[in-house]
């Protein structure tokens, strides 16, 4: 049972849903599931639509819990991904966009640009092949000679050469969904939380579209949309599962990654500091981000997990990642590097995506056969938060263009 009430009497509730308007024979015109970042700026996205009343359905009391949350907070150049996939042409288009709606709206963000680092030959050919690769794609990307790279950066070290990515940054991710969030009610779409999908399933009858079920409190209740996108990050492929048959099913896989934090004031970059990617070494290595307030972090690591909902710092990793750190920053004080948060990202395939290509997993963004007005978003993960409003624009187009 669902009450009804005005279009914009009701913006939010806690468990149960509630439409906001009756359109043709469905509730909403579109149901989001999943307030992470990508969802958010979805939803928002959709209900800008004339006649939209969009509904985004959250199993946590807020938005952006899990993923969005836990994460670097880095507006990413695009230099790590192929040419083609769509993890590149998101991130790219993604990345102007984000930086146009911070400065628009007064979200806390800063292009404070990014360093990748060689301290041997093999990763100086590496940061040639990724200088390269931007400049097929038209991201800036210089390199910055070894006297001007002590004089910016003293406490960075660079044996072998400096490659500086300058459209890389960092955002506010929590203002950033704050915002987005505001913008979405404001413009009469309607955030259901606490409420965790159990069911979906296509109406066979009438004008089609699609029936969720969600639980809360123990208590079960269902509200009708003509279009469903799954954005639900950790949760995408099991609600994948519910709706695709059998033989489309896929495996969730989910990545740890720890962080770990700097207490002292020295040694500090201004800037963002990457190791080499060097093929076979499992990434990107250990790096060092910046938040708002100018404070270190580091990671994040890897450890593969079987349940998304244990963020429990893990410190097996927390020598190996120190060394790492101290082959480009000598001068850190290692007891001074601790335990941070935790993140998991929602991943396609266990082996991830890693420099050398092998095993890359590219987003999964796609309208699935035999299901009308259905949207499906799987592996969302980095670059994720800086592709957010990129990601939003390609499923109004999937849907309506």
């Amino acid at each position: 049972m669902f009450a009804r009430a005005s279009r914009r009497a009701v913006s939010r509730v806690e468990g149960r849903l509630f439409s906001t308007s009756v359109t043709r024979n469905a509730d909403f015109t579109h149901a989001v599931v999943g307030g992470g970042v990508v969802g958010l700026a979805i939803a928002r996205k959709l209900q800008a639509r004339d006649g939209a009343s969009t509904v985004l359905v959250e199993k946590h009391g807020t938005v952006g819990t899990e993923t969005s949350s836990r994460n670097s907070e880095v507006i990413h150049a695009g230099l790590y991904y192929g040419e083609t996939s769509l993890k590149t042409k998101l991130c790219l288009r993604g990345k102007e966009m984000m930086y146009e709606l911070c400065r628009k709206n007064d979200i806390p963000h800063m292009n404070c640009g990014k360093w990748i680092v060689a301290q041997d030959e093999q990763q100086m050919e590496a940061l040639e092949k990724v200088h390269s690769f931007a400049s097929t794609l038209g991201v800036p990307t210089h390199f910055v000679s070894s006297e001007e790279a002590k004089q910016r950066e003293p406490d960075v070290r660079a044996e072998a050469g400096v490659l500086e990515s300058t459209s890389t940054g960092i955002v506010d991710s929590h203002s950033l969904m704050q915002y987005l969030e505001g913008d979405f009610e404001e413009n009469g779409g309607m955030c259901a939380f606490n409420a965790e999908v159990i069911a979906v399933e296509p109406i066979q009858s009438g004008s089609g579209g699609w029936k969720i079920t969600t639980v809360s409190g123990g208590e079960e209740s269902s509200i009708t949309a003509e279009t469903l996108i799954n954005s639900a990050g950790l949760a995408a492929i099991p609600i994948s599962n519910m709706i695709l048959p059998s033989e489309r099913h896929l495996k969730p896989y989910y990545a740890k990654g720890s962080y770990f934090s700097y207490s002292l004031s020295r040694p500090k970059p201004s800037i963002l500091v990457y190791p080499a990617p060097v093929p076979g070494h499992g990434g990107l290595g250990t790096h060092l981000t910046l938040d708002m307030a100018g404070h270190i972090r580091f990671g994040p690591d890897v450890e593969w997990v079987e349940n998304p909902t244990d963020l429990r710092v893990n410190d097996k990793n927390l020598t190996a990642a120190i060394d790492d750190i101290q082959s480009y920053l000598p001068g850190i004080n290692r007891d001074a590097i601790g335990l941070d948060y935790a993140g998991i990202r929602p991943k396609l395939g266990k082996m991830g995506a890693v420099a050398s290509g092998k095993g890359f997993q590219d987003f999964y963004i796609k309208t699935e056969e035999g299901f009308e007005n259905f949207v499906n978003l799987l592996g969302i993960e980095s670059p994720g938060l800086t592709s957010s409003l990129a990601i939003a624009e390609m499923v109004e187009d999937l849907l309506y263009r």
